[in-house]
């Protein structure tokens, strides 16, 4: 074993020029690519299996929605390496990923929905993947148009009052049009026309973030100002309640003349969030709770669906075969898969309603079990922590904000699917993001991504040298001018 025995004031060679140049940052990029690679990969050959499963034999399905999943990832990677060359590597693969499971188990289901055609001697129905494949295009069309005309998110601070006023109309308008043209399963949150349905709410939630990011930012010091001082904490002033006094009663309003408890629970929730991240006063989560309970409690009380849903959640089977039946079988396909699952097309998750949408968890638990379960959850774990550091990492407080709002609310909406599945809380009716089948959910949290993608950028992106301008009066050197 050798030790140096240079003293401490000996001297080493510099490079030539004198200090060596600083290493050049990686954008890394690359390993986005190799991620999203491993992400069609791993799609792709549950894509077989599933085939193999069900068909014992390789169809065109196959090739044709790995192809369709593959070029538009590719897409999706172009456009950020081109128009967000900063931002983190791994939030675009992770909901590759997703993406292409929630794909895989739409295949799987509609397989099982053919076989029942076959079996029951009905019409075969055309395969909702092909749809979810249409949806998905639009949606990656979408993110690449957020890529390239929003040059900085900050603009969208600048019209926060809009696109707010935005938000509330299109939760407005299913609750104003009549039943035949918004409520599906009798839920009022759908505007229906021949050929074509959207879930505004969707679209509003991300609307509403930005508006309560900007005010939150703009109106701060009002916001922290200390009120009455009660058991240690800080609670606000009573004329400074207005934000949270609104988003009360825009998600009471939700929940009254929609009937949509999912929705009314997502945006309450992610303004209190938002609320506490912008004052650090915990006075805020306490009124908020507060409210949340009474609002519970009036609903309740009420309005007979949401006293439906709390029985369906405390007893399950005593209504096995009305109002119990979903959630029974549910818990019977969890249970079925166990800790390692049946195997990719092998279970019977079709046997749930609605497994394609809101019930898409208990297929990913009958199938791949209590590991893929976890697996699943883990990613969007990660996918809500990277963008939780994005906010840590961007340097303007509006964009902290928005980054924390947009990625807690993808937490609370996994939160509410999976606790609602596994019996822990009731029923809401969201659907899982990135992976349940739908157009409008799809769509909307794309762009939430794009414009997460674009906080990323900003917030990695190494600070620029400022160019030299002409020196100030005060530094230039005087002269003697000769007398002419």
């Amino acid at each position: 074993m050798s030790v140096s025995t240079a003293s401490p004031g000996a001297s080493f060679p510099s490079p030539p020029g004198g200090f060596a140049p600083a290493p050049v940052q990686s954008n890394r990029r690359n390993v986005e690519l190799f991620l999203i690679v491993c992400a069609i990969v791993i799609t792709t050959v549950s894509l077989i299996l599933v085939e193999a499963s069900q068909e014992q034999s390789v169809t065109w399905d196959l090739g044709k929605y790995a192809l369709t999943y593959a070029a538009l990832f590719l897409v999706a990677h172009l456009a950020v390496r081109r128009f967000a060359a900063w931002a983190d590597p791994l939030l675009l693969p992770i909901v590759a990923l997703l993406n292409g499971l929630g794909l895989v188990l739409i295949h799987r289901l509609d397989l099982a929905d053919e076989q029942s055609a076959v079996y029951f001697g009905l019409p075969t129905p055309s395969p909702d993947a092909n749809q979810q494949v249409m949806w998905t295009t639009l949606a990656i069309a979408g993110f690449v148009t957020v890529l390239i005309f929003l040059r900085d998110y900050r603009l969208l601070a600048r019209f926060s009052y809009t696109l707010g006023l935005a938000g509330l109309i299109l939760l407005v308008i299913p609750a104003i049009l009549p039943s035949s043209f918004s409520e599906v399963n009798g839920a009022k949150i759908w505007i229906r026309l021949p050929g074509f349905s959207i879930q505004p709410g969707e679209f509003a939630k991300i609307l509403l973030i930005i508006f309560f990011a900007s005010v939150l930012v703009a109106k701060r010091d009002l916001f922290t100002t200390a009120g009455k001082h009660f058991f240690g904490m800080d609670l606000p002033r009573a004329r400074d309640l207005g934000p949270i006094i609104v988003a009360w009663m825009v998600s009471v309003g939700v929940l009254v003349f929609e009937k949509d408890l999912g929705t009314s629970l997502l945006l309450f929730t992610t303004v209190l969030v938002m609320l506490y991240i912008a004052t650090e006063r915990v006075g805020w989560v306490l009124i908020g709770t507060g409210l949340l309970a009474l609002g519970f409690v009036f609903a309740y009380n009420l309005f007979g669906h949401v006293r439906v849903r709390v029985s369906t959640w405390l007893d399950p089977l005593g209504d096995y075969n009305n109002t119990g039946y979903q959630i029974s079988q549910s818990l019977f396909g969890l249970a079925t898969g166990g800790i390692a699952g049946t195997g990719v097309g092998s279970g019977r998750p079709a046997q749930v309603p609605f497994a394609k949408t809101d019930f898409i968890v208990a297929t990913i638990g009958e199938e791949l079990g209590l590991i893929g379960l976890s697996a699943v959850l883990l990613l969007f774990l990660i996918l809500v922590i990277r963008g939780l550091r994005t906010a840590l990492a961007v340097r303007d407080s509006f964009g902290k904000l928005l980054a924390a709002g947009l990625s807690f609310t993808i937490a609370v909406q996994v939160f509410v699917v999976v606790g609602g599945v596994t019996k822990l809380i009731p029923l809401t009716g969201l659907t899982t993001p990135f992976m349940s089948y739908g157009g409008s959910s799809l769509v909307a949290n794309y762009l939430l991504l794009a414009i997460l993608i674009k906080i990323s950028d900003s917030g990695r992106r190494p600070a620029q040298p400022k160019k030299k301008g002409p020196a100030p009066i005060a530094d230039v050197t005087t002269e003697m001018l000769p007398r002419l």
